[in-house]
């Protein structure tokens, strides 16, 4: 029995009707997907499909909580999800897939919808994992603002040399062939 067997839907063999599906995901099924983003999951899946004249209309529901590594203090970070998708699905020649609907081919009984729910659940986490303000765990916070006050000395001191390095640079002398071209785009202007 493969990792995500309990995920295929029997289309072919599916009656004219609505059917709901549902399914639990914690941190095996994230495992398996070898996401690195979500450590833990008490995610609930909710599928309703939907067929009626060679159309399955398939809605997906996840709603329940992630953990996930705070960026800023790299303690864990529970999140909850609540997300939806749907898609229509229907069979033809050739597989394509647009935003909004799968074309599979006449040939496949099953779909293996796992990897819609993953997609659901993985865009409804944000990009920057960090706790409210507050809630971050107090000592490497206060080890984060120590860090960031000693090297305020050294970042001052980049900067400098950077602005001393783009000074010269505008000082330096330029190559008479560029300066003709730019009295071409000036000339160009009038």
């Amino acid at each position: 029995m493969g990792k995500f067997s309990e995920f295929k839907l029997p289309l072919k063999t599916m009656p004219e009707c609505t059917q709901v599906f549902n399914y639990h995901l914690d941190k095996q099924f994230f495992e398996n997907m070898e996401s690195t983003d979500i450590h833990d999951a008490d995610l609930n899946v909710e599928l309703t499909v939907t067929h009626k004249h060679g159309l399955y209309s398939l809605a997906f529901v996840v709603a329940g909580t992630v953990t996930l590594i705070c960026d800023r203090c790299l303690d864990d970070l529970i999140y909850p999800i609540d997300a939806t998708y749907n898609i229509t699905v229907k069979y033809g020649d050739d597989y394509s897939e647009t935003d909004d609907q799968l074309v599979i081919p006449e040939s496949t009984p099953t779909l293996n919808v796992s990897y819609m729910i993953y997609d659901t659940a993985v865009l409804a986490v944000p990009l920057k994992h960090v706790h409210p303000a507050g809630k971050c765990n107090r000592a490497m916070s206060a080890l984060l603002r120590k860090h960031r006050a000693g090297n305020a000395d050294e970042d001052a001191e980049l900067t400098d040399q950077l602005m001393d390095e783009m000074d010269s640079m505008d000082q330096a002398p330029t190559d008479p062939r560029w300066d003709s071209l730019k009295g071409l785009s000036s000339q160009a202007e009038d």
